[in-house]
């Protein structure tokens, strides 16, 4: 809790008009979501408040790190993906490893509203939840930001690199 306190108010524009107060109780009514901000932080994600919703009532944590987290780097997409390798195969996948932290991939839309607030993934590539129709066709896709742009680009799901890794998102 000291870590997230300390990196939310550090970075006041990524919250603008949400309290430290009114998540720290979100968080002490929500233990198992405390696990889970562990597992993004022990991998080196740097979660930090990104906003709140008045419909759900709820805060949005997101991975803040400068560069794709590096404790959640070189995976495939999923394990579709995973189990599609014949050779060199990773350690795991997107898909799998943030499931099993009680997390989500970010979606586009999500990576895009991320940006907004910084520089993120400038020499790390990100793999962000990807629609049906792609994905039914072996493909994956990422985000990066280079020449001063967002990119949104894809691959094949079975791929994996070092420098690309996935952020993830946690309602609370």
């Amino acid at each position: 809790l000291a870590t997230l306190e300390a990196r939310f108010e550090e970075n006041p524009g990524r919250h603008v008009d949400v309290s430290w107060s009114d998540v720290q109780k979100r968080l002490a009514a929500a233990a198992d979501k405390l696990w889970s901000l562990g597992e993004m932080e022990a991998t080196g994600g740097e979660p930090d408040v990104i906003g709140y919703n008045e419909e759900s009532e709820t805060y949005t944590f997101v991975d803040c790190a400068k560069q794709s987290p590096a404790g959640r780097r070189s995976l495939c997409y999923d394990d579709e993906a995973l189990q599609a390798r014949k050779k060199h195969k990773p350690d795991g996948s997107a898909i799998e490893t943030a499931l099993a932290m009680g997390v989500a991939l970010l979606t586009e839309s999500d990576y895009r509203a991320l940006q907004a607030l910084g520089e993120f993934d400038t020499t790390t590539s990100s793999w962000l939840l990807t629609p049906a129709a792609i994905r039914d066709r072996g493909g994956a896709i990422f985000g990066d930001f280079r020449y001063g742009s967002v990119f949104v680009y894809h691959n094949g799901a079975e791929s994996y690199y070092a420098a690309r890794g996935f952020r993830c998102k946690l309602l609370v």
